[in-house]
């Protein structure tokens, strides 16, 4: 718990709300994510990623025999003069890939036990993102949703850009426990991220994937088809396990509207609890890596450095 209380305060965070400092906090902190493309760039030309296709680009790739056809300004004089045989330059196209995060902050992500809420938690890994993608380059956009409303930020190479993304982050906590009817949900927030994201982008879906539901996987399968989808699964460690107690009790569980009871330092109890919520995330997994999604955890219950460190390719450079 004092480790806790001294991250945070590091951090500029108090778990449950959500302010500016803490999510600049991880401007410096952009070496925690590899941002490579894993998948051929398949977006327009002028960029900063090489594609499989070869032609007229910026970055040279290999020297070949001229053939009929070929530019003439391309020939490669030097080898052309060293092996006695025209030799043509032949250069990667350069293509440039957006990066768009999706950031869930509904009601099933306003909830944390131990170090932070699972938005808050959403929201620093999203900040990270957006800095790592300036950083490299790479033109950073995205949607943050809650159940009440969405907002959409258009894809930028500026500071600006990121800005706008964390400030939308802010704004949507700061509503988070506002009254209302359920208007947006997961597959409606995906929906508008497909008609945001074009072909080659690297996208990134950071939820609790509660609300996985049969649209919801359609359109993430559909855009696994042109993009590189990674799903981050956020979660509690109360998710995964009942607290450890030494007297039987019975607590009440609330999620803002229903309650239910539950008794801790039963075994039974525990063991049924422990294997349910086991085969929920497992669930989840399949579901997403069926859907073509590259799915990576994250615990709410601890730092990020903490967890990307542990991670290979895209957790760690």
């Amino acid at each position: 718990m004092q480790n806790n209380s001294k991250w945070l305060a590091q951090s500029h965070s108090d778990g449950v709300t959500l302010g500016i400092r803490e999510l600049l906090h991880y401007q410096s902190k952009t070496s925690l994510l590899n941002l490579t493309p894993r998948k051929a760039v398949q977006a327009k030309l002028s960029g900063g990623y090489l594609a499989k296709t070869k032609g007229r680009g910026m970055e040279f790739d290999e020297a070949r025999h001229y053939q009929p056809g070929d530019d003439i300004r391309a020939i490669d004089w030097r080898v052309t003069a060293r092996t006695g045989k025209t030799h043509t330059k032949v250069y990667r196209e350069e293509k440039e890939r957006p990066v768009f995060v999706l950031t869930d902050m509904s009601s099933n992500m306003q909830f944390g036990t131990q170090l932070l809420f699972k938005s808050i938690q959403a929201a620093h890994l999203s900040a990270l993102i957006a800095w790592s993608a300036r950083k490299r380059g790479d033109r950073i956009g995205g949607l943050v949703f809650n159940q009440h409303q969405h907002l959409e930020c258009k894809p930028f190479t500026r500071q600006k850009a990121v800005l706008s993304l964390l400030n939308s982050m802010i704004k949507i906590q700061s509503t988070a426990q506002d009254s209302g009817d359920i208007e947006v949900s997961l597959s409606d927030a995906l929906a508008r991220l497909r008609r945001l994201a074009h072909p080659g982008s690297l996208i990134f879906i950071i939820s609790d994937f509660s609300q996985l539901d049969e649209l919801a996987k359609q359109h993430i399968a559909q855009l696994s088809k042109h993009n590189e989808v990674i799903a981050y699964c956020l979660s509690d460690p109360f998710e995964h396990e009942l607290p450890s107690v030494k007297v039987s009790q019975r607590v009440t569980l609330s999620d803002g509207k229903n309650r239910q009871q539950i008794t801790l330092g039963e075994k039974n109890t525990e063991q049924e609890y422990n294997l349910q919520h086991q085969a929920h995330f497992e669930k989840i997994e399949k579901t997403l890596k069926q859907c073509k999604a590259q799915v990576l955890a994250i615990d709410a219950g601890l730092p990020l450095e903490v967890q990307l460190e542990r991670f290979s390719g895209r957790g760690s450079q």
